[in-house]
């Protein structure tokens, strides 16, 4: 992964920010709206494409592309700096391999334990029985 490259292939669009804040929210577009598509992104290989779609399925739409809001600030620039970590940040963990698992192996020890326990357990059991004469 190719950070400048990815860098160069997001779009931003400046959108007016919803919500209370008077004339400024009415006059100024401090909402940043940041547009990255999968499918045509030169940065990504196949292999990191294919993990992306599958690891952020649910962040998707139907054309693959990612879309992020920020309106935190009333700044432009500032919600575009946020808006771009937040977007390298959820790529990098969208490329991360999980490792795979090694089934463990249950210790004899663990196992003459557990046939002990079951054992007394039993015994103690069978005493609180009547017994028969």
């Amino acid at each position: 992964m190719d950070v400048n490259t990815i860098l160069s292939e997001l779009y931003f669009k400046a959108v007016r920010s919803s919500g209370a804040g008077g004339q400024n929210v009415n006059k100024v577009s401090s909402k940043i709206v940041l547009n990255f598509s999968l499918d045509r992104s030169n940065a990504l290989s196949n292999e990191e494409k294919a993990l992306a779609k599958k690891n952020l399925a649910s962040r998707l739409t139907t054309e693959n592309l990612l879309i992020l809001n920020c309106d935190e600030d009333r700044s432009q620039l500032k919600n575009k700096e946020i808006i771009t970590k937040r977007f390298l940040a959820l790529i990098k963990n969208a490329l991360i391999v999980p490792k795979n698992r090694k089934p463990t192996k249950i210790p004899k020890s663990a196992i003459r334990k557990r046939l002990k326990d079951k054992k007394n357990w039993s015994e103690i059991k069978k005493n609180r029985r009547k017994t028969d004469f």
